[in-house]
């Protein structure tokens, strides 16, 4: 079996960041909308580093109008990630970028994209969820609006809340209240982390937002007593090894911490992050550990282990997901 047919669990996704180029070139030629400068001459998009791609990304986000939209794009983005083995997936959808936080619109967003998630399953076999994702740079008052909407709209599809966006802005403190109006509906909580923040930021991010899953967390490599209690709270990184590589957040595939991370105990899981964007995808990563740090079938089925004991699920879909997985 090659490491592309192997059965996948996906945790960490952005699903505006899954847009295949040609999809998101495409939006803007039906809809007249000159975004020429964001493509690179291979038909990929182009950006000189994080901050410059954050705007590359908002730029793509553009194109993205209406519910149609997002309903063509994730029937995109999961035909593409069944194609590397994915069965369940978790994809960060922003309330900012669904209908700017319009509690009304982003319902119909929603409709959509179940529907195409729906259609998806059938025809591809692959089960997607929900993760509604304030932006960080977007500010402590409209992450409140983004959390608003994900706690309206809680239940079998929007099944967490997280936060994404430019690490660097604010503490985790500023959005506490987000976090904390998300808990009270009932949905589980991620936020990016140790990305390219310290391990302070990682700690903070743990105690003042009260999180069971830190998407990247790789900084927090630089404090082993952090690693150490993040191992025995059973706190799980959703690692992204290509994005961190390919953004140079860490120098090489080699220098990656995450098997020092799995090595003291840590539970993480594997997933692309924006794959069109950092050239990856769910087989590449495969490989890319295999390569660089000799991991098989076994270490994979136990990574898959993980995801689904991680996964914002409910009961039935985790066993689900397990069986499909063959780690039942």
């Amino acid at each position: 079996m090659t490491f592309r047919e192997l059965p996948k669990a996906e945790l960490h996704l952005h699903i505006e960041g899954a847009a295949p180029a040609s999809f998101i070139k495409g939006l803007a030629a039906e809809k007249n909308i000159d975004i020429s400068e964001i493509f690179a001459e291979d038909g990929g998009y182009a950006y000189r580093d994080f901050d410059h791609f954050l705007s590359v990304y908002e730029a793509a986000c553009t194109t993205l109008t209406g519910p149609e939209d997002f309903r063509r794009l994730t029937k995109a983005v999961l035909e593409e990630s069944a194609a590397h083995g994915v069965v369940y997936t978790e994809a960060f959808i922003s309330p900012d970028f669904c209908g700017g936080t319009d509690l009304g619109a982003w319902r119909e967003y929603l409709a959509a994209i179940e529907d195409a998630a729906a259609e998806a399953e059938a025809q591809h076999g692959i089960m997607l969820r929900g993760i509604a994702t304030c932006v960080r740079h977007f500010g402590p008052d409209q992450a409140k609006a983004a959390a608003l909407c994900a706690a309206e709209t809680a239940g079998d599809f929007i099944t967490g809340f997280g936060m994404g966006g430019a690490e660097m802005m604010g503490r985790p403190a500023d959005y506490a209240y987000a976090f904390d109006l998300a808990r009270e509906a009932g949905l589980q909580l991620t936020c990016h982390a140790g990305e390219w923040g310290g391990p302070d930021m990682v700690a903070e991010t743990i105690r003042d937002l009260k999180v069971e899953r830190i998407g990247h967390g790789i900084n927090c490599i630089q404090d082993l007593a952090l690693v150490e209690q993040i191992a025995e709270d059973g706190i799980v990184l959703e690692v992204c090894p290509g994005s961190n590589v390919f953004l140079q957040a860490v120098p090489s595939w080699e220098a990656h911490p995450i098997e020092k991370l799995r090595d003291r105990g840590v539970k993480v899981t594997v997933s692309t992050d924006d794959p069109p964007y950092f050239r990856t995808t769910m087989t590449d990563e495969y490989e890319g550990l295999h390569r660089t740090f000799g991991w098989i079938e076994d270490d994979f089925a136990a990574l898959n282990a993980t995801a689904v004991e991680a996964a914002f699920c409910d009961d039935a879909t985790r066993a689900k997901i397990a069986n499909k997985l063959g780690v039942a």
